[in-house]
Formats: C-alpha cells, sequence, structure tokens
C-alpha cells in the first residue's frame, strides 16, 4: 500500500465501475437469446379513473372560471352606473353580481399615468351585506334584466355532501396504505411499489467480458466455471454436478466486483439483473421480501440468468445484532433471500453472485453451503495486474513516448483498479488544463500527487508556521530516511494539501503481504519524528501532530493487544466491542478480560509509544545539521524530491546494504 504521512488526511475509496446502460426488470416474459424487449403488463382501471376524474375537475374548474370572465369592479362603480341607466342585465349567484354594460365605460383608474385602462362588456362584482334587497329594487325601478342563479341546497343535502366527500378522502387513503402495505400487491395503481427495482442488461445490451477485465486473473478462473455452466448445463447435470447457487465476491472497495459479475454475465450471454441490497429496504415492513420474491420470479422467468446484489451487507447482516435487537424490515428481506436461494430447483439456470467488502458482518445462513457456497477473493492487483489494468484504461488516452506504464504501475503498489483508472483520468485532464495534444509523464506525476496528497490550498502560511510546519515534515523524513526497514522517501512538501499543512509520501519498492515486529516499531518512530522534531526545535509541542498520534496509537494497540508483540501481555489477544460493526452490541457482550488486564495492556501501549519516540528523538538530535538543512530547503523550495533528499542526507543505509551485497 502507498504509505504516506501529514498532519490531518483523510483518505477515500473510489467504488468501483458501474454499467452505464440498464433496463428495469418486470414480470413479463421475454426471450434474451434474441434479445426482445420486454413488453410492459396490461395497465390497471384504476389509474385511468383517477386521471379521469381529474380531468373532469380541472375542466370544471376551467369553465366555471371562464362563466366568471370580466373584469371585476368596485359595487359603488357598479351603483354608479346603474343610476345612470348603464347596465343591461345582470345575474345574481349568492353574494356574486355579474352583468354586462350598454356602454362601455370608462375605468376608474384611468388617468394621465395609465391611459390604456379599459374595461370589458362583461363586469362582476360582490355584493355588500345586508344590499339585496335594495338592489332588487334598483333593479326593477331601472328596467334591468336579472336573474337569479343561486343554487339553493338543503341542511341535509349539504351534510350528504360534507360526509359523503369525507368518507371517499378516507376510503382514498385506505386503499393507498393498504396497497403500500400489502406484500403481495402486484397490481394497481401502486403495485410498481412492491415490484423489484433491479436493472436488466439483455445480452444485446453492449456487453462486458473477461477480455475488459485486467489484473484479476484467479476470480476469472473461478467464474469460468460459472460460465461454462450458463451456456451448457448438461454437461455438469450428465455427472450429476451441482452448481453453485451462489457466489460471493469480496474485496475491498474499488477492485473490481461489479465490473467482474457484468463480464461474466458477457462471457455467458444471458440476462443480467443488477440491485443494490439498499434497494430491497423500505419503510413499510413486508416490501423488500416482495421485492425479493419479484426478483427472482423474473429470473427463473428468463433463465439462464445471472442475479448481481452489490453491497449485500446492507440486506444480509448477522439478525439479532446491535441496539434493539435488528431490523424488522431487513430482517424479513433476509429471510426471504435465503428462502428464495433455498428453493431453486436444479433446472433453474439462476446464479446468484454478490459483492461486498465487509463479509465480517454477514450472517451465516446466508454465507453457509447450499446458498453462496463459493467465496472468491478479489484481492488488490499485481503489478502485472496494474499494468493490465492501466493499458485498459488508456486504450483511448495518447499518451507521449515518456510514459512507462511498467514503472508506474511499479510506483503504485496498493492501487484497486478504481484507483489506476481515476490516475489515468486525473492524468489526462491534467494535460487538457496545460494545453497539451498528448498525456506525458509529468501529467502521471502530477496526478500521483493530487491523488495521493490531494489538491493544492492557495493557503499563505506565516514564517514561524512555515518553518515549524517545515521542521515537522523534516522531521518525517529524516527518520523514515535513517531507518532501513521502511519505504523509500519520495517526496517532502510543504505546500498545503488537501486537510494537511505539510505531506511526507513514501513510496514501497516490493510487494508485501506480511510485515514484521522491527519494521512496525520503525513505522511508530516515523509517525512521531515530526512531533520530536517539534520538541528538538521549538521546545514545545503543536496540534499538528494530531493525526500522526491517532494512528501510532491506532497501531500500537493493535501490536500489544491483537498479533502478541508484547513480552508483559504475551500471545494472547484482548480484542473487545469497538471493532464490531454493530452498534450497541457491547452492551450485552461482556468483556473477557479483566480491569487489571486492560490496565496493563495500556501501559505497555504507553511503552511502545514512548520508545519509539525516544528512537526518533536520538535520530534528529544525532543528525541535527542535516535536519536544519533538509528544513531550510524545505521553506526554500517547498518541496524535495528522492536526488534532492540524497544531497542532503546521504544514500540509505538499505541502499548501501543492497549495493554492497
Amino acid at each position: 500500500m502507498n504509505n504516506y504521512y501529514s498532519d490531518d488526511q483523510d483518505q477515500t475509496d473510489t467504488p468501483a465501475d458501474h454499467p452505464s446502460s440498464e433496463k428495469k426488470a418486470s414480470h413479463s416474459h421475454v426471450n434474451s437469446r434474441k434479445g426482445s424487449s420486454r413488453q410492459a403488463g396490461s395497465p390497471s382501471s384504476i389509474p385511468w379513473l383517477m386521471i379521469m376524474l381529474v380531468g373532469v375537475a380541472v375542466a370544471m374548474i376551467f369553465l366555471a372560471g371562464n362563466a366568471n370572465d370580466g373584469d371585476k369592479v368596485e359595487y359603488s362603480f357598479f351603483w354608479k352606473q346603474l343610476e345612470n341607466d348603464n347596465v343591461k342585465d345582470v345575474k345574481i349567484r349568492g353574494i356574486e353580481l355579474l352583468g354586462k354594460w350598454k356602454k362601455i365605460p370608462e375605468h376608474p383608474d384611468r388617468d394621465v399615468n395609465k391611459p390604456n385602462l379599459k374595461l370589458k362588456e362583461r363586469f362582476r362584482s360582490q355584493i355588500p351585506q345586508f344590499e339585496t334587497d335594495r338592489l332588487l329594487r334598483k333593479l326593477s325601478e331601472k328596467d334591468v334584466d336579472f336573474e337569479d342563479d343561486t343554487t339553493h341546497l338543503s341542511a341535509a343535502m349539504q351534510l350528504l355532501i360534507w360526509f359523503g366527500g369525507l368518507l371517499l378522502l378516507m376510503m382514498f387513503f385506505f386503499f393507498i396504505m393498504r396497497r403500500s402495505s400489502d406484500p403481495m400487491a402486484s397490481g394497481g395503481m401502486f403495485g410498481s411499489f412492491t415490484k423489484s427495482p433491479a436493472r436488466e442488461f439483455l445480452p444485446s445490451d453492449k456487453q462486458t467480458t473477461f477480455d475488459d477485465v485486467a489484473g484479476m486473473e484467479q476470480p476469472k478462473a473461478e467464474l469460468q466455471e460459472v460460465v461454462e455452466f450458463l451456456k451448457n448445463p448438461a454437461k455438469f447435470q450428465r455427472l450429476g454436478a451441482i452448481i453453485p447457487k451462489g457466489v460471493l465476491l469480496m474485496g475491498s472497495p474499488g477492485t473490481g466486483k461489479t465490473l467482474m459479475a457484468r463480464a461474466t454475465a458477457g462471457e455467458a450471454d444471458v440476462p443480467f439483473y443488477s440491485i443494490n441490497g439498499s434497494e430491497f429496504i423500505q419503510m413499510f415492513v413486508g416490501v423488500g421480501a416482495s421485492r425479493v420474491r419479484d426478483l427472482f420470479r423474473t429470473a427463473k422467468k428468463n433463465a439462464p440468468c445471472i442475479i448481481f446484489i452489490d453491497e449485500i451487507d446492507a440486506v444480509g447482516r448477522m439478525r439479532g445484532a446491535g441496539y434493539g435487537g435488528g431490523h424488522d424490515e431487513r430482517e424479513q428481506t433476509l429471510n426471504q433471500i435465503l428462502s428464495e436461494m433455498d428453493g431453486f430447483q436444479q433446472s433453474d439456470a439462476v446464479v446468484v453472485i454478490a459483492a461486498t467488502n465487509r463479509p465480517d458482518v454477514l450472517d451465516r445462513a446466508l454465507t453457509r453451503p447450499g446458498r453462496f457456497d463459493r467465496h472468491i477473493m478479489v484481492d488488490l492487483p499485481t503489478k502485472q495486474g496494474r499494468i493490465g489494468i492501466l493499458k485498459v484504461h488508456s486504450r483511448k488516452v495518447p499518451l507521449a513516448d515518456d510514459v512507462d506504464l511498467e514503472k508506474i504501475a511499479s510506483s503504485t503498489i496498493g492501487f484497486s483498479g478504481a484507483d489506476l483508472k481515476n490516475l489515468v483520468n486525473e492524468a489526462a485532464l491534467h494535460a487538457t488544463r496545460t494545453g497539451k495534444s498528448v498525456v506525458d509523464q509529468e501529467d502521471f506525476d502530477a496526478a500521483a500527487d493530487r491523488v495521493l496528497m490531494g489538491i493544492k490550498r492557495e493557503e499563505v502560511l506565516s514564517d514561524k508556521e512555515k518553518k515549524m510546519t517545515a521542521y515537522h515534515e523534516a522531521g518525517h523524513a529524516m527518520v523514515a530516511w535513517m531507518l532501513d526497514e521502511l519505504d523509500p522517501v519520495h517526496k517532502v512538501t510543504i505546500v498545503p494539501r488537501g486537510r494537511a499543512l505539510g505531506v511526507t509520501q513514501l513510496r514501497p519498492d516490493e510487494e508485501r503481504h506480511s510485515v514484521g515486529e522491527q519494521r512496525l516499531h520503525q513505522q511508530l518512530a516515523m509517525m512521531l519524528g515530526g512531533r520530536a522534531a517539534e520538541k528538538l526545535v521549538f521546545d514545545e509541542y503543536t496540534a499538528n501532530a494530531s493525526d500522526d498520534l491517532k494512528r501510532a496509537t491506532d497501531l500500537a494497540r493493535k501490536m500489544v493487544s491483537h498479533w502478541g508483540m508484547s513480552e508483559t501481555i504475551g500471545p494472547a489477544a484482548f480484542r473487545h466491542a469497538e471493532e464490531d460493526p454493530f452498534l450497541g452490541k457491547e452492551i450485552h457482550e461482556m468483556r473477557t478480560y479483566s480491569d487489571a488486564t486492560a490496565h496493563l495492556v495500556d501501559q505497555e501501549i504507553q511503552r511502545v509509544l514512548f520508545a519509539a519516540s525516544e528512537q526518533a528523538f536520538s535520530i534528529l538530535k544525532e543528525h541535527r545539521d542535516k535536519l536544519d538543512k533538509m528544513s531550510e530547503e524545505l521553506i526554500k523550495n517547498e518541496i524535495l524530491d528522492t536526488e534532492e533528499l540524497e544531497a542532503i542526507l546521504g544514500a540509505r543505509k538499505a541502499e548501501e546494504d543492497n549495493s554492497k551485497t
């Protein structure tokens, strides 16, 4: 893994590639061999009835608005026109008055500033309270045609309308809740609520094959058997062999688990149903189980096919764990998945592939043989795998002659497939920003700095802060340079990047799958080197070492209480619930060791950290002149690479030993 140390730096994981073209799965049958399109089921009459009712209501409102078309005028203005015998006819609707002028009068608000204001032929107004009798007498006096269009309803009819409307509204909401909470409902207005939201990829879509997957030879070999079974099930059934119903892909984020599943479907040339584990869960209990039934029912209709459940730990976590004992909806969904996978017939050529980066939290009933029989570990790619991945992602990127993909692969130990894809993309973006026509090695170096250390911040440090940061990073770099078990120092900078004021970047020179006690102690000394340099030069500690202290303490605790690297504690592991992924599980789990042992573990952690701090302090004190020189160069240039560090500190001890041998 690439090691880089900063004052306060977070690493993020890039998710694996996801399919681009997708279709929604449904109940209707599809001929996957011919790539025919899926036909949607006939719609229920209830939605059309609701649409018609809404349309009628809108039309009535529109017609009512047209009926009331006309200028609204004050009642006093209308009365004045009535006295002047300028009203042709009127219609009375309750307190509303609708009428027509004999001759259109001037607008009451018309003046010099508003000369264009004009009234329409029709008008409307509102009758004041207790004015009806006087109005009727005046209309008769002026011989104006009028009619009373007010609808009169009895008290019983009004009561019936109010209670009837309320009853219809209650029945409507009852229908909604019933349809939403019924897990067996598959039709009606809200029937799609319980259908599976899985995305379907047909063989006619753009395919992904094993040729598009680099750096995962072992997982491809494991999945090749699944491909052969989906292509020719009779070959295995002839000898009584049963293909695994479930394949569990385990690995770190970004290693390509989703891409591996899509490539398996592409090789087998069968439909591929993709869904995320969290998409099963809803607020209504039973909906997730209904979606599981719908997904497996659709898959069986279109067998042979592959169901891919990404992030299955979202729904397949251990039952009964955590504060409160669990989650009803999630556990019912998990139970339905278990039931469906047990219910497969031997003739059902349906393979379930699931992916997770937390296999330790999965329920044991899910991972047992008969459900997920085969567990495939998708590891970080090796050097040859990284070369292949870089070639795949740089197919459409014009590379300069000085770009050496093998060298880039050697310097990216610990990168996942998604990290390498991001590296190539960042290099192409950097070349675009600088106006280049091809991507050269300088762009890849800038992209690596951006990915590992973060984006440069436009912060101006004071002279004192700059000096303290320079000594802090110089302390990290010098201790790492002098200790032969650590990775080589690649770059030191005091340019603020990401959340850090400075960064010391170490790049491994070989693949490592195990780590020894001596290397870990030296790593602790390197982590505390910045803090030791501050104390040596300024005789005080600063808050810049907060992230260093946190990581050093976590590493020391694992050495003492997990890995048995303490003579005082001995060969024993004292783990507790702080590593358990379920909130509240430690409440009902008793600690397996005493308070005296816990106190002894804390003392050993302190002893290991003090020893590492003293080692770092002695190295810096012995080479104080080189520490000062390195800090001066950092203040002057803000960044030092391997060659510049070697000119100041001399050759590393590990390199001298290698040259002698």
